[in-house]
């Protein structure tokens, strides 16, 4: 999946945490994303299998999506607090996990998340 992908399932995961039912117009505004660049994505991710619309336009994450959206948000929190733990402000950190998360192996970001976990 390209990184853009994965930046829409992360926001669709985060904002179905914040309200129960996430529509295109949330994701835009989310994102700063225009609706119709928001609309291609949702087709793409429920062409993929990662999303579904319901009847009243609500997208879900499916069991795939949202395994993969939980594997890009724990990447960002883990390489948040790793960034943090070496004196990087918390907006710095953030930012710049949210760019590492789509590059670094599950290898990584296993083993900090192991390192980070006994200190």
């Amino acid at each position: 999946m390209h990184e853009s992908g994965e930046m829409y399932l992360e926001t669709i995961f985060m904002l179905s945490k914040e309200k129960t039912n996430v529509r295109s117009i949330d994701i835009a505004r989310k994102m700063n994303f225009s609706r119709p660049s928001v609309c291609r994505a949702m087709r793409l991710l429920k062409d993929g299998g990662f999303i579904d619309i319901d009847e009243n336009g609500f997208i879900i994450l499916t069991e795939t999506g949202l395994e993969y959206a939980e594997k890009i948000y724990e990447r960002h929190t883990v390489l948040t607090e790793l960034l943090i733990s070496f004196g990087i402000d918390e907006k710095t950190a953030s930012e710049d996990a949210c760019r590492m998360e789509h590059v670094i192996s599950d290898k990584s970001v296993n083993k900090i998340k192991n390192t980070l976990c006994k200190n």
